[in-house]
């Protein structure tokens, strides 16, 4: 293959690859990192306006903001709290307290990229 050929599939596989990227970022999602004995890892991506569902965490937890923002964190009981998250800091949360469960809502105008990494109890 010629240097100009691998040059014009390089330039078409960005084309086709951009819209993928663009469509992942559009979308809240929960990706595994990695889990074990100690601790569970994942990147969460949490698009404008689409809320994560209702959940809880049973065990304290750091958050790296990859690209932060505001978040909106909304209880069962209708009670809600904003954090702010500011790109490449760490915060830490503690478990949540028995019998109660939240949803997340990013209220911004780009995706906030976090990753958790939440302690397993023993």
């Amino acid at each position: 293959m010629s240097l100009r050929t691998a040059a014009c599939v390089s330039l078409v596989s960005l084309g086709l690859a951009a819209p993928l990227l663009t469509q992942q970022a559009s979308t809240t999602q929960r990706i595994p990192q990695l889990e074990n004995e100690k601790v569970k890892v994942w990147k969460s991506i949490i698009a404008p306006n689409q809320p994560l569902s209702m959940h809880r965490h049973e065990a304290g937890r750091v958050i790296v903001a990859l690209k932060g923002g505001t978040l909106k964190i909304v209880q069962k009981t209708g009670e809600s709290k904003e954090v702010q998250w500011e790109t490449g800091k760490a915060y830490w949360l503690d478990s949540d307290p028995p019998g109660t469960t939240h949803g997340d809502v990013n209220p911004g105008k780009e995706p906030i990229e976090v990753i958790v990494v939440e302690l397993k109890q023993r």
